[in-house]
């Protein structure tokens, strides 16, 4: 008996293993579909998840259900945003929950949620993204616990961690952040009454209508929090809190009521230690507090109280307070002395809007330099008003002395400030500044400024600033930055804007420099390729990239005299013009300059506001050395290689427009533009000119130091890494040269020049021959030469076409001899004419020797020609030539004529 025990316990645990191993293979379907529908059938929202994984061993005797990529979309007015996302969500429950029927509530033990985020919004019409319970049905007649509330939470432990946490109220400007939320917590949940001990850890942030009260300030509280569930009350019953390094102890309770909650608490230090003050300050800035001696004492203490509903907040009060304290660190060679403090934020009402703050005193020394400032700011949840009055004397650089600022700050220079303003934020953000009211002076002396908007830190010798109701007068500003000096004075219009508004620094300038080098006022911004996830970027890389960036803060107008200007290899000399600055773009407006022996007037903008910086710029040049301006600029080389040869002045106007690289300089591949050029030139260098030497070689009548460029103007437009140059005219003696055609900006040629080339250059034989006809028409015979010019322009190749020109000579003599034997009426003029075409007779010339007609044309149109190759013509010992072959010397000469006759008659 006791072996079939044995057995049969043994089967079944062997059943009962195999079933926990097969069930999960079962369910897993069926317990991810009970949750979508539980929560789909009850929220006003989507849930959805990548998968489902069921296990019965590890958790056993429970269930664990491990959610991957869960997501919880919300339905209108919020379509499609995301409210809730998690990487991890792991529910365990009991087995027989899995074998609920579908509606059926689920019981859950333990909770443990990862890689979160909990997005909460408020629209400005106050509706919540959270309030997606769908209403409950009003035909309900029992008090019975529903059967499809979805789930029971029969909590004993849950833990959240890595987890986001953002609310975002449109509708009172209040934005709260948890990040790196790390929490657990452990308690009977299923109890009427209960503790629960919790555990937080987190960074906080809190902005209230734009400005920031606490930045990822650190957080931690252990709080064993008393839960009384049929009341609804949490009582703190033993806590401690850290804001960064500021210890804090909680009692009292908060109490949720059906239309509002009740909150009793107060706060305070354990101790009122002056180390309480620091510790209020981030740890990366007050650092290690432990080693720092104190005097004096330093207090936080606080209450809320009151009801919380639609219309009210807790009454509440929160004092600071500081009598003449001290702190040294340890390692640094001064300290901060009568230090004091008396801080009131107030709320008697309940009313959000009238919270008040009240800064009766705030004063420190450091040596004999004294700060001191009072403020009373009310209304701080609505029209924010501020009353404050600033006076202090401080050598910037004994506070790094005396406190552990950052290094990359550096503070230098002597201020002094005896300020006293009084505005509401209202009259800020509608930019009505004269109901504002700031007067005093600010001075700077010795200072310097760094920003990542900046290349290279501003060093301010002296600066003055004079408060006004309304604006701020720049007195004087003078200092260095790089390279640059700079004498500056004006107007700032909205320095509050500025300051709590987020706008840009709005102002008229006047601006002297000896020496202005534009970089060194051009950031360079270093981008990481990011990708978004819920408003939050995540570096996936580590390629950067340097941009160049006009500063975003300023909307200036600057008028800028400048004795010298250096603008990448450029340097201009006299400037002076407009500059307007505003939207990360620098508009310039009638600006001039000295530049290479001439005068340049350039309007136009530069913006690096895109991804791609752009510009459109219209140039005036006026007399510049031409040689100077094609050699130094890489645009002016790329439009025109061939101008660098010439010796000159240079008169233009230019239009053209494209992007440009990171560090501002153009891209030649995107312009596109016009120019116009008059050149007043006499000399060429012909040690740079490869193309009109190459020329010369194929044309060897012409000789390029006679060469007429006297008035030369040209057009030409360029796109897409293209220049078309419009056809223009040059002079050679009494040679007309019409050019036309285009290049890219790699220097690619595609030209071509026709010459119209008078009789005397096509040699004795023809001007003979000419003669010998005697008619006053060919007296200004020509010829059209077309030369073709390729490859690029330091490796030019160059071709020329006679066909054209042989044809038109030939057709002209014909046309002259037939006009000549019709006007004499001679009867054999039928029988000549058709000698002339047929080739069969013979006509008499001028000196009575017979020449077959057909034989001189078709020597003529039959001689070959060749403008690739030169050489010297060799004569050779040879019997006297016939007729023909005086007749094939004769073409032949012409066309050496034209082309230095440099290679051998092929018939030699």
């Amino acid at each position: 008996m006791g072996k079939k025990i044995l057995k049969i316990v043994g089967v079944l645990l062997v059943v009962i293993t195999a079933v926990l191993i097969a069930a999960p293979f079962f369910l897993e379907a069926k317990i991810g579909e009970i949750i979508k529908n539980n929560v789909n059938q009850n929220v006003n929202a989507t849930l959805d998840f990548s998968e489902a994984n069921l296990s019965l061993v590890s958790s056993f005797p429970n269930a664990e259900v491990d959610f991957k990529n869960v997501v919880l979309l919300n339905k209108a007015p919020f379509e499609g945003d995301t409210l809730f996302k998690a990487k991890n969500l792991d529910l365990t429950m009991g087995i027989m929950q899995l074998f609920k029927n579908k509606g059926d509530a689920i019981a859950i033990n333990n909770i443990n949620l990862d890689g979160a985020f909990i997005n909460v919004v408020v629209d400005k019409d106050e509706n919540a993204n959270f309030d997606i319970a769908k209403p409950s049905e009003t035909t309900v007649t029992t008090e019975e616990p529903s059967s499809t509330d979805g789930f029971n939470l029969d909590l004993q432990s849950y833990e959240i961690t890595n987890t986001r946490i953002y609310y975002t109220d449109n509708s009172t400007g209040v934005v709260f952040k948890l990040d790196d939320f790390q929490h657990k917590g452990a308690g009977d949940l299923s109890l009427a009454t209960s503790e629960l001990d919790t555990h937080t850890n987190a960074l906080i942030s809190l902005e209230m209508d734009s400005v920031n009260y606490l930045n990822k300030n650190k957080i931690k509280l252990d709080a064993l929090v008393g839960i009384d569930l049929n009341e609804n009350k949490y009582s703190f019953l033993k806590n401690e809190a850290l804001l960064n390094q500021l210890p804090l102890v909680f009692d009292g309770f908060i109490k949720l009521n059906e239309t509002n909650q009740e909150v009793d608490v107060t706060f305070k230090t354990p101790s009122s230690n002056f180390k309480n003050f620091l510790g209020v300050i981030p740890e990366v800035y007050s650092k290690n507090i432990e080693d720092v001696t104190t005097t004096g004492d330093f207090a936080v203490n606080g209450n809320f109280k009151g009801v919380v509903d639609e219309a009210h907040i807790p009454t509440f009060h929160i004092e600071l307070k500081s009598d003449n304290a001290s702190f040294k660190y340890p390692d640094l060679p001064k300290a901060v002395s009568n230090v004091f403090f008396d801080i009131q934020l107030d709320n008697k009402t309940g009313i959000a809007e009238d919270t008040y703050v009240n800064i009766n005193k705030a004063s420190f020394k450091i040596d004999e330099d004294k700060f001191n400032l009072t403020s009373n700011i009310t209304e701080l949840m609505g029209n924010t008003k501020v009353k404050a009055h600033i006076k202090g004397a401080m050598n910037l650089a004994n506070i790094s002395k005396a406190y552990p600022i950052p290094e990359e700050y550096d503070l230098k220079g002597m201020l002094k400030a005896d300020i006293t303003t009084a505005f509401d934020m209202q009259s800020v953000e509608k930019e009505q500044y004269e109901k504002t009211n700031t007067t005093g002076d600010l001075s700077l002396t010795d200072f310097e400024y760094h920003s990542d908007e900046l290349a290279n830190p501003v060093k301010f010798k002296a600066a003055l600033l004079t408060f006004n109701p309304k604006t701020v007068t720049l007195n004087s500003l003078n200092g260095t930055t790089g390279t640059t000096d700079f004498d500056a004075t004006g107007t700032i219009n909205n320095l509050l804007g500025f300051m709590f508004n987020d706008e840009k620094v709005e102002g008229n300038f006047n601006l002297k420099s000896n020496t202005f080098a534009i970089s060194d006022f051009m950031v360079a911004e270093t981008e990481t390729p990011v990708s978004s996830n819920e408003g939050r970027t995540t570096s996936e890389g580590t390629v950067e990239e340097e941009k160049i960036k006009i500063p975003s803060f300023l909307d200036a107008t600057i008028n800028a005299e400048a004795k010298k200007v250096i603008y990448d290899d450029l340097v201009l000399s006299e400037v002076k013009g407009v500059l307007k600055i505003k939207d990360e773009t620098a508009t310039l407006s009638n600006m001039t300059a000295g530049m290479f022996g001439g005068k340049i007037g350039f309007n136009g903008n530069v913006s690096t506001k895109n991804e791609t910086p752009t510009f459109n710029m219209k140039l005036d040049l006026n007399k510049l050395g031409i040689q100077e301006t094609f050699a130094s600029v890489d645009l002016f080389q790329s439009i025109a290689p061939i101008a660098k040869m010439l010796k000159g002045k240079l008169t233009s106007d230019i239009s053209l427009s494209g992007n440009l690289t990171n560090d501002l300089v153009p891209n030649l591949l995107s312009l596109s533009g016009d120019l116009f050029a008059d050149l007043m030139t006499e000399e060429i260098n012909t040690e740079d000119a490869p193309v009109l030497n190459s020329l010369v070689s194929n044309l060897s009548f012409i000789d390029l130091k006679q060469l007429n460029l006297k008035d030369l103007k040209t057009s030409l437009s360029f796109n897409d890494g293209v220049v078309v140059v419009k056809p223009f005219t040059l002079n050679y003696k009494d040679i007309a040269i019409n050019v036309d055609g285009s290049h890219s900006f790699d220097q690619k040629l595609n030209y071509k020049a026709t010459l119209q080339v008078p009789a005397k250059y096509l040699g004795s034989d023809i001007n003979s021959l000419i003669a010998k006809i005697d008619d006053p028409s060919l007296a200004d015979l020509t010829i059209p030469v077309v030369a073709n010019v390729s490859g690029f322009y330091k490796s030019p190749k160059v071709t020329t076409d006679m066909t054209t020109g042989v044809k038109q000579l030939t057709a002209k003599l014909i046309e002259v001899e037939k006009q000549k034997l019709i006007t004499k009426g001679t009867d054999k003029a039928k029988d000549i004419i058709g000698g002339l075409i047929n080739g069969n007779k013979t006509s008499p010339d001028s000196t009575g020797q017979k020449t077959t007609t057909k034989d001189i044309l078709g020597g003529i149109l039959s001689t070959k020609k060749d403008t690739a190759t030169s050489g010297t013509a060799k004569k050779d010992s040879i019997p006297a030539p016939t007729e023909k072959e005086e007749v094939k010397k004769m073409a032949k000469d012409i066309l050496g004529g034209l082309f230095g006759n440099k290679k051998k008659d092929s018939t030699n």
